[in-house]
């Protein structure tokens, strides 16, 4: 499936939409909630597509678990249990929205290795957005006092995603070859 000008300019306005919103300390920035998981989805989809994935639907539970998480301004992942699987990215660039995490993750697609499937941490955040049998994802931010993160103030993207992917012996089916 080829990416059309359309989708693009799609993420594109939505993503400006979302940096151009203000937010504060703990506050996932937004002019609506339906903007911000439009460009949440609009920004994961269209790479999930090039990998054969379909479409990931927002989850309000993910939200307001990411979000709490976020706030806690903690680079590790948490104690899940496998209930979802996460992505972090932390920058201490202000007006960071959630595209530029997600490109992040998805320039780890060379470190990932097709001919061994198996999970490593340089692809971690390649094969969670990828993930074929993942079907919802929700993403928070939250600005993070100097010391936390990093020495200066930083943004904390943290992304949830239902049901988890980087499960063991499961990555040939899940992580698909770039198809566009």
């Amino acid at each position: 499936m080829k990416i059309t000008a359309a989708v693009i300019a799609s993420v594109a306005y939505l993503t400006s939409q979302v940096a151009a919103a203000p937010y504060s300390f703990g506050q996932t920035p937004m002019t609506t909630t339906d903007v911000y998981s439009d460009s949440v989805l609009a920004i994961h989809n269209s790479h999930r597509t090039q990998y054969g994935a379909k479409s990931l639907t927002w989850s309000p539970e993910l939200y307001t678990s990411a979000l709490q998480y976020a706030k806690l301004c903690k680079f590790a992942s948490s104690d899940s249990r496998g209930k979802y699987g996460e992505n972090f990215y932390a920058t201490t660039v202000r007006g960071t929205n959630v595209a530029q995490a997600v490109n992040s993750w998805m320039a780890q697609a060379p470190n990932y290795n097709y001919n061994n499937p198996v999970f490593t941490p340089n692809a971690g955040g390649f094969t969670q957005v990828v993930w074929k049998s993942s079907t919802q994802v929700a993403c928070a931010q939250a600005e993070c006092a100097a010391g936390t993160i990093y020495n200066q103030k930083s943004t904390i993207t943290v992304c949830r995603y239902s049901p988890p992917g980087n499960m063991q012996g499961k990555f040939a089916q899940n992580v698909g070859r770039r198809v566009a």
